[in-house]
């Protein structure tokens, strides 16, 4: 009798438990990452100067420069574009040997989304600061603004740097300056390459736009305001002949069949377009605050 009497309640608990699900609505479906067409459109290497190049995408770079001891790559777009990065690096000469040392801006997906992929394809080191390093490790997760939903391969870094360090490969010499706000760990690189028979100073500042961010009381992160700041100021005096960013047209550049500055644009501007645009986003919170 005891047998049955068990039967009989399980029965029951599970009619419960399945007339109580029906009262649920379902869980919604994970989304991917969707971006612009543009910044998964593959174009061929494009010489930026004598040994920087643009081997990514129309819409995202990805820069190689080419040395006398092998070559440097600073960020590398979508996680999909790992393969697309190795051939380009073929096509200009370089193997995946020649790979030394992996850079990037700051650890979004589509900026460093391939390069654990690229990563164990060259066995090249990367190099960071800590708060990248934090995120880089997690593969996205748990970011400040994003929560999960910026997702990549994860990846170990092998040296981290301090704020005004040098990268040296042979006769490449790269200095890092911190520019935190877009991220905590957002990075500038600024080296010197020729141009026209001319030497330049090239930078590759990071994005210092805040999408969609919270800039008031952010628990998280809390001197964003302060972090943008101070960033607009470092960018303004950086070393800076040629600008590039992340994202090309914040620097007037665009990559097609070749890579064209239409609207030349310098660190100064750049970074005056974006503390305007920081101060209407502050304002707009405000006055949404004030309700």
């Amino acid at each position: 009798m005891r047998g049955k009497t068990g039967i009989a309640a399980a029965i029951i608990s599970t009619l419960a438990c399945t007339a109580q699900a029906e009262n649920f609505a379902p869980l919604p479906q994970l989304k991917a990452y969707e971006v612009p067409a543009e910044w998964r459109q593959p174009v061929e290497p494009l010489r930026i100067a004598e040994r920087t190049w643009q081997i990514g995408t129309a819409g995202l770079s990805a820069i190689l420069l080419k040395g006398s001891e092998g070559a440097i790559l600073i960020d590398g777009g979508m996680p999909q574009a790992a393969d697309h990065l190795l051939a380009n690096m073929r096509a200009l000469g370089v193997e995946p040997g020649d790979l030394k040392v992996i850079l990037h801006s700051h650890a979004h997906a589509d900026h460093v989304g391939p390069l654990a992929a690229i990563q164990r394809a060259t066995g090249a080191r990367v190099v960071s600061n800590a708060e990248s390093a934090a995120l880089l490790a997690r593969g996205g997760s748990d970011d400040i603004h994003f929560g999960d939903s910026l997702l990549f391969p994860p990846l170990r870094v092998d040296r981290l740097l301090h704020d005004g360090e040098e990268v040296v490969l042979g006769d490449l010499r790269l200095k890092v300056d911190f520019i935190p706000g877009h991220t905590p760990g957002s990075m500038a690189w600024t080296w010197s390459d020729r141009r026209g028979g001319k030497v330049v100073d090239i930078a590759y500042v990071d994005s210092l736009s805040a999408p969609g961010y919270r800039l008031l009381d952010n628990p998280r992160y809390p001197r964003i305001v302060d972090d943008y700041r101070s960033t607009f100021a470092r960018v303004r005096e950086l070393p800076c002949d040629l600008l590039l960013t992340p994202h090309p047209g914040a620097s007037g550049w665009e990559y097609k069949t070749e890579a064209v500055q239409s609207e030349p644009i310098g660190c100064r501007a750049y970074a005056d377009t974006a503390e305007k645009e920081l101060d209407e986003q502050l304002a707009a919170e405000r006055e949404k605050a004030a309700g």
